[in-house]
């Protein structure tokens, strides 16, 4: 039995079905902008890159949390 996969990640294939990008290109995006705050990053996949805002929140919140 496979375990349902919880949390920002839950959004990642339908990410990826969506917007025809490997989340990790998503994630690099993030982590190579010179922007830092979770809802400025938010804004910005959404009006760059024409995320929807719980797509671009996920992705966001997911790869912020694995800096820490």
């Amino acid at each position: 039995m496979s375990e349902t996969v919880k949390g920002p990640a839950s959004y990642f294939p339908a990410i990826e079905k969506k917007y025809g990008k490997p989340v990790a290109e998503w994630q690099r995006l993030v982590r190579e902008s010179p922007l830092t705050k979770h809802m400025e990053l938010v804004a910005w996949l959404k009006s760059e890159h024409g995320l929807g805002h719980g797509h671009a929140n996920a992705l966001v919140a997911h790869t912020l949390a694995e800096g820490k």
